[in-house]
């Protein structure tokens, strides 16, 4: 029943022929050829309707050569194969279905994970003796977070209680049991745990978590019970952003009409033409129907959706979310890359290079002393200090006093120790003597100074990407000809950087603004865009294709994007080219497929070797092989290997980057 209702066409001209074929067993051919005739008459009248409301709005479609080759054999009195032909465009939407729920697969699996509810730990709840709040009580400065007990076993003995996700708020702690989906981002309370993350970030090993490490919604906790502390709503989770993204991609229309039309008035021209000649020739017009049924449009009209919802499919199993289908269109066509550069062609996350001390101290107490107060800082550059001195082992002081000075720096008292952190004009305030340190292009200081006196400097630099000369090296061997860097940078820093990488042009000190207009001036196009920040929205927007780096990225440079990367790995952008080429490639070989098949077979009908009943099952041949062919693109095809001494890097490696 609900076959039928879904395709009412397909049950209703089966029906049709079994009557017709019963009429026929039964010695009734004129009844039998009169009822085939009249539903196959009926039928392309129905499809005239929307064939003719096409043409009204200037929209001249193939499909007009199906209407005909129906009309045309009922008028010669070939009604088998008028049927036949009714049965195969009913049978190609069917096709077209199944193909696009194969292709349409794994955005569909990332829809079907969606975290219902949460075991939500119940105010004042005892878990392994330790009482809970709704907060951990032993977090420490800057909202990182020390481990919390796993309940033991998995059992809560009613120390939590089921809710809705949607009715978690963020600082509530949750108990994720073993195989379960977290279902909303939090930092790990627990211990340690193992996680499966491989529906986000393709890595198939599972991957282990230690307490204080971010946890992202939509992987699935291992084989022990976790306790995490909820850092993002249900709707700004990471999962619910890539599953928002991946409904508006599914729900996108592929380009099939277009492409496939663009063929429309040659291959309607040449079959009616070829049709024409051999009605004159043969002096019969059942030559006439015969070349008109192996014309039918069917693979030109089914091959480019399935290609380009394969091609989607892809990619969002590559991590890559495109929102559009035509979006692969014009992948497939870039011939400028331009890209931001703080957390796109580097990583954002400023490192310490090196500690410079007077002879006051030593350079382990300095960044000991510098991390214990940026303990108390917001400032982006605080959890790239306090990383560092981890790194090296070094414990955090408590601070009795602490007062952070936006822009400039922090001041905290440790036992009667006053220690600043910042800017050396702020520094110079309470240590006076600051020395400015040297610094490389692409470089910046942090200076210190401890009970008054100046005692030496923290130099950072924010490191090129490991795969970003890989991934420019990838572009120009897909065609991107032109690179550009946009930055608010320096012009010095930013030159470093387009050195490192081997872009062809750079814009420094652009303001939002700045960026669009640049990105408006550039000559060859389709241009992309590779950005991550709310500053890049603007640019990602006018770009003919906006890529985010949604894995760190902001919200706005998602919705503004076309593409959004949910992995942090620049290279992904190189990917999405390759598959948008892939992708445009096996649409037009499938199309072209079709074209040459179903010339072949006019060809043949013209002579005469092909009647029309034989004619028109041999196109569902042609729709077999388009449609396979066209399947391909949800295959990855053969890459490229990286140039020698650029080596790919690991997924694991890219997936601890994301959540550090």
């Amino acid at each position: 029943m609900k076959l039928a209702l879904r395709y009412p066409l397909v049950m209703g001209t089966v029906l049709a022929l079994m009557a017709v074929a019963v009429l026929l067993m039964s010695g009734q051919p004129a009844i039998a050829k009169l009822a085939a005739s009249g539903y196959a008459l009926a039928v392309a009248a129905y499809l005239s309707v929307g064939m003719v409301r096409r043409l009204r709005t200037g929209h001249w479609g193939i499909d007009i050569l199906a209407v005909t080759a129906i009309v045309s054999t009922v008028l010669v009195g070939e009604f088998i194969a008028s049927m036949i032909i009714v049965l195969m465009l009913a049978g190609g939407t069917a096709l077209e279905d199944y193909a696009a729920g194969r292709a349409k697969g794994e955005l569909s699996a990332l829809l079907e994970r969606v975290p219902q509810t949460a075991h939500r730990e119940r105010t004042g709840a005892v878990t392994n003796g330790a009482v809970t709040n709704g907060a951990d009580t032993n977090a420490v400065p800057n909202g990182t977070a020390t481990s919390g007990g796993i309940p033991n076993g998995g059992g809560d003995n009613g120390a939590h209680e089921d809710v809705a996700a949607t009715d978690v708020r963020v600082g509530d702690i949750l108990l994720v049991k073993p195989g379960e989906v977290v279902p909303l981002d939090g930092v790990l309370l627990s211990d340690a745990g193992t996680f499966d993350e491989s529906s986000l970030t393709g890595e198939s090993l599972p991957v282990e978590r230690s307490a204080g490490e971010g946890i992202m919604s939509g992987t699935v906790n291992g084989e022990a019970a976790v306790r995490i502390r909820v850092t993002a709503v249900l709707e700004d989770s990471q999962y619910s952003r890539i599953v928002a993204l991946v409904k508006e991609a599914s729900e996108s229309r592929a380009p099939m009409v277009r492409l496939a039309d663009r063929y429309a008035i040659p291959f309607t021209a040449f079959a009616y033409a070829l049709g024409a000649i051999a009605w004159i020739v043969s002096g019969s017009p059942t030559r006439f129907a015969e070349v008109l049924v192996v014309a039918t449009p069917c693979p030109l009209l089914i091959a480019a959706p399935v290609a380009f919802l394969g091609g989607m499919s892809q990619a969002a199993k590559s991590g890559i979310i495109v929102k559009y289908a035509g979006v692969l269109e014009q992948l497939g066509k870039v011939r400028t890359a331009a890209f931001d550069k703080t957390g796109t062609l580097t990583y954002g996350r400023p490192s310490l290079v090196a500690v410079v001390t007077t002879d006051a101290m030593g350079q382990d107490e300095l960044l000991r002393l510098a991390g214990s107060a940026e303990q108390y800082s917001s400032h982006v550059l605080a959890a790239s200090v306090m990383e560092a001195a981890t790194s090296r082992d070094l414990r955090f002081e408590t601070a009795s006093e602490a007062l952070e000075h936006a822009t400039h720096g922090v001041r905290a008292v440790f036992d009667g120790l006053e220690v600043v952190v910042g800017k050396p004009s702020f520094v110079a305030e309470y240590a006076p003597g600051v020395v400015e340190t040297d610094l490389h292009s692409g470089q910046l200081a942090i200076y210190v100074g401890v009970g008054g006196v100046y005692v030496g400097a923290l130099v950072m630099s924010d490191p090129l990407r490991a795969e970003a000369r890989r991934t420019l090296a990838e572009l120009s061997a897909l065609g991107v000809t032109e690179t550009v860097m946009l930055t608010g940078d320096a012009l010095a820093t930013a030159r470093h950087i387009a050195a490192e990488v081997g872009l062809t042009d750079v814009r420094a000190e652009c303001l939002p603004p700045d960026k669009v207009e640049a990105v408006r001036s550039l000559k060859r196009r389709p241009v992309m865009m590779v950005g991550d920040g709310v500053n890049d929205a603007p640019v990602l927007a006018v770009a003919d294709v906006g890529i985010a780096m949604g894995a760190r990225g902001s919200t706005a440079a998602g919705e503004s994007a076309d593409v959004v990367i949910i992995l942090d790995d620049l290279s992904k952008a190189a990917q999405a080219v390759r598959i948008g080429q892939r992708t445009v490639r096996v649409a037009m070989q499938s199309i072209w497929i079709g074209i040459v098949l179903s010339v072949g077979l006019m060809v043949a009908a013209a002579a005469g070797y092909v009647p029309a009943i034989a004619g028109a099952l041999s196109q569902e041949l042609v729709d077999l092989a388009t449609i396979l062919n066209a399947l391909r693109s949800l295959s990855p095809g053969r890459h490229t290997a990286p140039p020698a001494g650029q080596e790919e890097p690991s997924t694991s490696a890219i997936t601890r980057t994301v959540l550090r």
